[in-house]
Parts: C-alpha cells; sequence; structure tokens
C-alpha cells in the first residue's frame, strides 16, 4: 500500500476534480490496490472520505470510513468501498459545515438529505445497498458528488476560510466572495 499525493484546488491536475468520473468495469487487482491505496492516503490525510478523483483517478470510485457510533470517539471504524455510486433515495434537509482534503484551510455551509440510500458495487463487483443518515449520509454525498465533478463550494450557502487564533483555537471566517464555481452541467 502507498500513500497517494492529494489533488487540491489550484495545484496541477486539478481540473480532473471538475470532471466526472468513468464507471469501473474491471474488478481485478488494479481496483484492488487503488481501494488499498485510497484507504492508506485517507487515514495520513487524515480524513472520513476519499473519492479517486481526489488521488488523480478518474473513476468512479470512493472510501468512507467512519466510526460506528460518532458520539465514543473509541467505537469501531465502519468501512465503505463504493465502486459506481448512486443515491437511489434522499429524505430530509439540513445545513451543516463540512470540509474537503482538496481544498484545505475551507470549510463550507452546504444543505444535505439526512437520509440516503446509495446503491453502488463493492471491490468484488457485488451490488451493495447502503442506508446512512445524518453526518454519514452527509460525507456520502459529498464523495459522491467528487465523482459527479461537484465541489462543496459548488453548493454552498457560505465559504470560509479556517484561521488559528491566539489561543491555538480555530475559527471559520466567512469569505465575502463565495468560491462559487459553474458545476459542469451549467450552460455558459
Amino acid at each position: 500500500m502507498a500513500v497517494l499525493p492529494i489533488v487540491t484546488v489550484g495545484s496541477r491536475g486539478d481540473e480532473l476534480l471538475r470532471r466526472p468520473g468513468q464507471r469501473v468495469r474491471d474488478f481485478g487487482p488494479e481496483l484492488h490496490a487503488l481501494l488499498d491505496d485510497m484507504l492508506e492516503t485517507l487515514r495520513e490525510a487524515p480524513g472520513v472520505g476519499l473519492a479517486a478523483p481526489q488521488v488523480g483517478v478518474a473513476q468512479r470510485v470512493a472510501v468512507i470510513e467512519y466510526p460506528a457510533d460518532d458520539e465514543d470517539p473509541e467505537s469501531p471504524l465502519l468501512l465503505f468501498e463504493i465502486i459506481n455510486p448512486e443515491i437511489i433515495k434522499a429524505k430530509g434537509s439540513e445545513e451543516g459545515q463540512e470540509g474537503c482534503l482538496s481544498m484545505p484551510g475551507l470549510a463550507a455551509d452546504v444543505s444535505r438529505a439526512t437520509q440516503v440510500v446509495v446503491r453502488a458495487q463493492n471491490r468484488h463487483g457485488e451490488e451493495v445497498r447502503i442506508k446512512a443518515y445524518d453526518w454519514l449520509a452527509r460525507i456520502f454525498q459529498h464523495e459522491i458528488d467528487h465523482l459527479l465533478g461537484v465541489l462543496m463550494t459548488d453548493r454552498a450557502d457560505q465559504v470560509y476560510r479556517m484561521q488559528q487564533t491566539e489561543s491555538g483555537e480555530w475559527e471559520a471566517v466567512p469569505i465575502e466572495n463565495t468560491l462559487r464555481a459553474p458545476t459542469p452541467s451549467s450552460s455558459t
């Protein structure tokens, strides 16, 4: 396994973050190695989700690792490897603040569904359905957006720059000119 470089907005190759990923058809050793490397990269970052375009791979692949009980930091981590995912059902709506490994130093207020059902394939090509609620539902939506070429700032109600205070705490300072860019499906 290897830690892969994360593509950030403004860096070389960042145009990949704005393009929909290609559907995966080969579930062999190359995909398995990519999933393993993405998980190691996610853990090293550290983060809770990582999409293949964020590591320079134009495929519909993402990994998510999240505590089974988000109120207990010692709870076991759940690992989701999703290939060719799509949200087939969404309910509720809640605004929450998100960060992104491809946009270090930024946070955004984004409205997301509070419940989703995701249909995807696992690393062996078998179909899986995942029901996710609350923060985990938000993570799935964020990562699936990456696979569609959509960034959190495209959906943001407000964007913030994260700054460290004199006391060492982090605070979100609103950015007046949000970083919204046209979504790939917008016509100009």
